[in-house]
């Protein structure tokens, strides 16, 4: 059932990249919000049957279970190891897009306003960097939770 249920999902999303392309090739108009909200219902109604699986004890995960805690036993990555790596990977991950967006518009403005006035290239060069520094805090955080 497990599998079956991680099927769906993935298709779910394969069909949204797929019908999402094929309507931007056509230039087809239409609602984005319903499109997205289509998307995100059916995607989240599988992960939420899986979750309610998971949490009533179905025998696939309880065996999962019973496997994680003898690797566990014998020296394995516990699920805290895990969820250490996963928070890691997203801290590093969104700061990096974060990063990305705001120096993108900081970056094109300021050589716009360079452009029309030299001498503010330092200043300019300044809320580029305080940009930039958003990508380096999560990476410190990440250290912070891998090796604290």
């Amino acid at each position: 059932m497990q599998y079956v249920l991680l099927v769906l999902a993935i298709a779910i999303s394969a069909g949204t990249v797929i019908y999402g392309r094929s309507a931007m090739k056509r230039n087809k108009k239409g609602s984005v919000k319903k499109a997205v909200f289509t998307s995100v219902t059916a995607f989240g109604l599988v992960m939420i049957s899986m979750i309610v699986l998971a949490v009533s004890g179905h025998p696939v995960f309880a065996a999962n279970e019973a496997q994680a805690a003898a690797e566990t036993a014998a020296g394995g990555m516990t699920v805290g190891d895990g969820f250490k790596y996963l928070a890691a990977a997203l801290s590093t991950g969104l700061a990096t897009i974060g990063t990305g967006l705001a120096v993108g518009s900081v970056g094109s403005s300021a050589i716009g306003a360079v452009s029309e006035d030299s001498s503010i290239l330092g200043k300019t060069l300044i809320f580029v960097g305080m940009a930039e520094g958003i990508a380096i805090y999560g990476m410190i955080i990440s250290i912070l939770i891998l090796f604290v």
